[in-house]
């Protein structure tokens, strides 16, 4: 019985460094790169900071069975957000850019969607 609590507290301590280490950790890394078509007009929005974002969809290809996935960039810089307004439907472009979660509320409750942070945009 002393046998089984020393191991158990060895693992306790083990999980508890690990825990630690992961926490001070400063190597994540966040980055998205796409590839596809442009769906749709880009939308500019004037948000109530006066903040300016333009918002694209990219469609890409599944890489690991059919069918496709529809992703949402937001570009805020001036140069993304005028690049992003001359895109064609359906033109091939290239977005590099970091994955957020964005919450709003509507009504008395809080919605969230995933979209790609561009920080470059191409035409391929």
């Amino acid at each position: 019985m002393a046998k089984a609590r020393a191991i158990a507290k060895s693992n306790a301590a083990h999980k508890s460094n690990a825990m630690d280490e992961a926490i001070v950790r400063d190597d994540y890394e966040n980055e998205v790169r796409l590839v596809g078509r442009s769906s749709g007009p880009a939308l500019e929005k004037e948000l109530p900071s006066g903040d300016k974002v333009v918002e694209i969809r990219i469609v890409v290809a599944r890489d690991d069975r059919d069918g496709y996935d529809t992703l949402d960039v937001a570009l805020w810089s001036a140069a993304l957000r005028k690049r992003a307004l001359s895109l064609k439907d359906n033109e091939w472009i290239e977005v590099v850019g970091a994955l957020r979660r964005r919450f709003w509320k509507t009504g008395n409750a809080v919605a969230s969607r995933w979209q790609v942070e561009g920080r470059e945009l191409t035409r391929v």
